[in-house]
């Protein structure tokens, strides 16, 4: 037997040594160690063996297996770690050449300034209530008492689809359709892209709106003023405050214009002000009390006021952009410097 042995871990030897890869390896492991392999047979000869001499054989066999195993396992390692190399060799990276630049992206400023907006007036207790890019006529005009002959309906630029439906040339739908479903108290700021024919370095064809309302019992314009003037102070500076001019719009009587302190010389005037101190930056006004009553709230219990802003207009102010379409162009040496 001892010869048989000496055979079998010669044989193995040799093959192990002629085996150029791992898969060859892993054929020899089953061949001598697996179910069918020699050693196995020899360990199940021991039953055939006088009990006395059973330790000795199993002792031989078992020397056996384990210089048939060290001798695969040895040479199994010995290709692992050569695929190991080539591997790390293939994949290795050359860092000496230059880098791909990876650009850091930004939130465009529309989308900047707007989210500020957002921000300081829900500081201020506003709901965000977003409504339809496509509108009844209806909820655009007539329920914002603009009747159908109203020379109003001119300023606007409509974009018609039919009669009777708009591309909304203002986010006031989304607050008709409010106050018809939601009675009083209302405090709710309207954010959206708004379409109107129009287009030079102060208008585009599609822009961006924030209008505000506030219905309440007594609600005056002196409300209207004192969140003016903090939203002000958050958007601009802690110095900035608000003036009214007396204006005219359908939907609010009052009406007026609000300027805001110039926030490049501090209101002493300079040529971004054109020389007043003073930057108009959004019309508003106490609600009108047909438009209450065409939404079905009583006039006479409750009053409101609303104000309406462009977006665009308010970051070419802030960062003092002369030409609106440059918010258009998307030149990304205009848009890296908001990163």
């Amino acid at each position: 037997m001892q010869e048989q042995i000496n055979k079998l871990v010669a044989d193995c030897k040799k093959q192990v040594a002629e085996a150029n890869d791992l898969k060859k390896i892993s054929e020899l492991k089953a061949k001598f160690l697996g179910k069918s392999s020699p050693v196995n047979d020899l360990m199940k000869g021991l039953k055939d063996v006088a009990p006395a001499d059973k330790p000795a054989f199993g002792k031989v066999i078992n020397e056996c297996r384990v210089a048939i195993s060290e001798l695969i396992t040895s040479k199994e390692v010995e290709f692992k770690n050569l695929e190991r190399s080539r591997k790390l060799q293939s994949e290795t990276i050359d860092i000496s050449l230059p880098s791909t630049k990876i650009e850091i992206g930004a939130l465009h400023p529309i989308t900047k300034v707007k989210n500020e907006i957002i921000k300081a007036f829900m500081g201020l207790g506003f709901n965000v209530a977003e409504g339809y890019e496509i509108e009844a006529d209806y909820h655009c005009f007539q329920a914002l008492n603009i009747p159908k002959d109203h020379p109003a309906r001119d300023m606007q630029d409509t974009f018609y689809f039919s009669e009777n439906t708009v591309l909304r040339p203002h986010t006031s739908p989304a607050q008709i359709r409010t106050m018809e479903v939601q009675k009083p108290p209302i405090k709710i700021l309207c954010p959206g892209r708004v379409y109107r024919a129009d287009d030079d370095a102060t208008h585009s064809p599609i822009f961006h709106q924030i209008e505000g309302l506030v219905v309440d019992k007594n609600i005056t314009l002196c409300d209207l003023k004192g969140i003016l003037d903090e939203f002000a102070r958050i958007m601009f500076s802690s110095e900035s405050i608000t003036r009214f001019r007396p204006s005219h719009f359908p939907f609010t009587e009052p009406s007026v214009e609000v300027d805001v302190t110039c926030m490049v010389c501090g209101g002493k005037g300079c040529r971004i002000c054109k020389g007043t101190g003073w930057i108009e930056i959004l019309g508003s006004g106490v609600v009108n009390r047909n438009v209450l009553s065409n939404c079905g709230i009583d006039p006479d219990v409750y009053s409101g006021f609303a104000f309406g802003m462009g977006i665009e207009r308010i970051a070419m102010i802030k960062y003092g952009i002369p030409d609106i379409r440059m918010l258009y162009e998307n030149d990304v040496r205009f848009l890296k410097q908001f990163r």
